[in-house]
């Protein structure tokens, strides 16, 4: 009962071994994965893999905040029809990233603002990014969300992390936490109640050790529910089951 809440499974890089993926995955305990669509493209493909294995998969759909200038106004049309509908579990990733490029605040910080509001309107748990802009990302989400917020691959600060839990929010922690030179991801994990924890891969990136180096899989994400059972002190089934029923929560 392991649960990956965050992967890229139909990037390219990973979309050609899909199958081989999952089934790696599934022989792993890892039995429930959330797909994170960021194009049509991605999108497509996971619904047809969500037909395949509907008892394991998940799909989210949004717009990254690096891909900013390259969102057309078809695009949104069409993320608002799949979200109307109900087509995708969560909106996202959203968010904003300062880390690359602050050419693009304002445009991302519109982005952003229009699909959260999609999310309120359809009724959908939003999945955040949130890079080098936790003050802005922070702003916009009490001002705007009305929904359940995942912070995805959370690597603030302890301070940061403690006002995000007092959003409607869970803290999704990834690889990184594994890490011997991250000292503020355990410290981070050991202040989250276990009530409000994610685990995740963002796979193909951020392996966790001991795969660090290798592409990631969903597979992988064993390894950091492992480090945030150890940083917890809780049984590893525990925490397991309770990642899982955090997880489903969202969709009660």
């Amino acid at each position: 009962m392991i649960t990956d809440t965050h992967c890229h499974l139909t990037c390219d890089t990973l979309y050609e071994d899909a199958d081989q993926i999952i089934e790696e995955a599934l022989a792993k305990g890892v039995d429930l994965m959330m797909i994170m669509c960021t194009n049509k493209e991605e999108y497509l493909r996971a619904q047809a893999l969500k037909a395949k294995y509907p008892q394991y998969l998940k799909v989210a759909y949004g717009f990254y905040p690096g891909d900013v200038q390259d969102i057309t106004s078809e695009d949104l049309a069409y993320l608002e029809v799949e979200a109307k509908a109900h087509h995708i579990d969560v909106l996202g990733e959203i968010g904003l990233d300062y880390y690359w490029d602050t050419t693009f605040k304002e445009q991302q910080k519109q982005l952003f603002i229009r699909q959260i509001e999609m999310a309120n309107e359809a009724n959908l748990p939003i999945s955040i990014h949130m890079r080098d802009a936790s003050r802005d990302c922070l702003d916009i989400l009490k001002a705007h969300a009305k929904t359940p917020i995942i912070f995805h691959c959370f690597s603030g600060s302890l301070e940061i992390m403690k006002e995000a839990l007092t959003m409607n929010s869970l803290i999704s922690f990834a690889g990184p936490i594994t890490y011997k030179n991250n000292k503020q991801g355990p410290i981070n994990v050991a202040h989250c109640p276990i009530d409000r924890i994610l685990s995740e891969t963002d796979s193909p990136y951020l392996s966790p050790v001991p795969y660090r180096g290798k592409t990631n899989h969903p597979a992988y994400v064993h390894a950091t529910v492992s480090k945030i059972a150890e940083i917890q002190e809780v049984d590893e089934e525990v925490l397991c089951k309770q990642i899982r029923d955090n997880f489903l929560a969202l969709f009660a």
